[in-house]
């Protein structure tokens, strides 16, 4: 089902999951003057402390699910491990957006490497893995090292395991629970970047400039903007991101993660996964942005149209981890940094509890 006219204000916009990411979808569309109806599992879950209503219900509950369709004008999610049940039977009610392609080609790495494949996109070389005796066989192919992932789920480092020379096989699988698998040959990369594009219902595309993204035990510490790499680079990043939405006529804000690699002394882009959401590497153009990438996907889920992704400032983005966060005194007593925390009752180690953009004149 698509939407077959731009929402006015006032009109309710249907967010699966309650997390931080539907936390600042939900503040992006009160700016606009629109309403959200956050539907989540978790009593606790911060986005219910901004929106309108919310509904607190097991994603497969389709009592819940329905009367949930029939309070909302339109469909979007702020995470990609949705029940596909659940998006189906909303897509059948109301119109989704991004749509069920776009989710269910995120949802299996080996479906969603498969996917960049095919629309010529260059990957990190891939097989399946079905069982341990399969395992020994695609190693033997690709050879060490090499990364083993759960085709399914998984964020920030879980469900996979690097593949040393002296990784034991047997010890890798069970690691990652023995489930189906993909295993990926190691990419030599100089640094990890992203981009973060929007496509609207009319196919109208906005791309933001691309980060340099730093991790420390898989998880993101920081995006820098602007990434130091080629204009010609910035534009395959831009081009990327076109092919991707238009191949999956995508609708909504959509982050796709890349290796950056040197070939005889050439910059050239290895794409690592997408992720059909708003992106925690997008989270600087809350403020380097007149138009941020969370009211960039409440306007194109509301087919409205896109705004300016241009960048008016240079910035550093810093995940707030665990007790970093406490420190919101002295981080709000910064100049020109934008703190946002997400109103999370619990402070565990590694957990995302805020993030903080410092901010410098533009110098390009």
């Amino acid at each position: 089902m698509r939407l077959e006219r731009p929402l006015p204000p006032n009109s309710v916009i249907g967010i699966l999951g309650g997390g931080q990411l539907g936390r600042m979808l939900a503040l992006a569309a009160a700016r606009l003057g629109l309403k959200c109806h956050i539907f989540a599992p978790e009593p606790e879950s911060p986005a219910f402390q901004i929106a309108a209503a919310h509904t607190c219900a097991a994603y497969p509950d389709e009592k819940a699910l329905a009367a949930f369709a029939a309070a909302v004008d339109v469909v979007t999610y702020e995470f990609e491990n949705v029940p596909a049940e659940t998006a189906a039977l909303l897509g059948r009610l109301k119109p989704l957006a991004p749509g069920a392609e776009a989710l269910a080609t995120s949802q299996d790495r080996l479906a969603e490497k498969t996917f960049l494949s095919k629309i010529g996109l260059t990957t990190a070389p891939f097989a399946a893995v079905d069982d341990k005796e399969g395992l020994e066989k695609t190693v033997a192919r690709i050879g060490r090292p090499a990364i083993l992932k759960t085709r399914r789920f998984g964020y920030d480092g879980k469900g996979q395991v690097t593949l040393k020379a002296d990784t034991a096989l047997d010890k890798a699988w069970t690691a990652i629970g023995a489930k189906p698998a993909i295993l990926e040959g190691f990419v030599a990369f100089e640094k990890e970047v992203s981009v973060i594009a929007a496509r609207g219902w009319d196919g109208a595309i906005a791309v933001y400039d691309v980060p340099e993204n730093r991790h420390a035990d898989h998880i993101l510490r920081e995006s820098i903007v602007p990434a130091a790499i080629a204009a010609e680079t910035q534009a395959a990043a831009r081009d990327i991101a076109a092919r991707i939405t238009t191949a999956l006529d995508y609708v909504g804000v959509i982050g796709v993660e890349l290796f950056l690699a040197r070939e005889n002394g050439q910059e050239r882009l290895i794409v690592n996964e997408i992720a059909p959401r708003v992106h925690n590497s997008g989270h600087w153009t809350m403020d380097a942005c007149l138009v941020s990438q969370f009211e960039q996907h409440i306007r194109a889920v509301a087919g409205w149209p896109l705004g300016s992704p241009d960048r008016h400032s240079d910035v550093v983005m810093t995940n707030l981890l665990g007790g970093e966060a406490d420190n919101w005194r002295n981080l709000a007593g910064e100049p020109h940094t934008g703190i946002h925390l997400y109103g999370k009752a619990e402070s565990r180690p590694g957990r995302k509890m805020g993030h903080v953009n410092r901010l410098t004149p533009r110098q390009d």
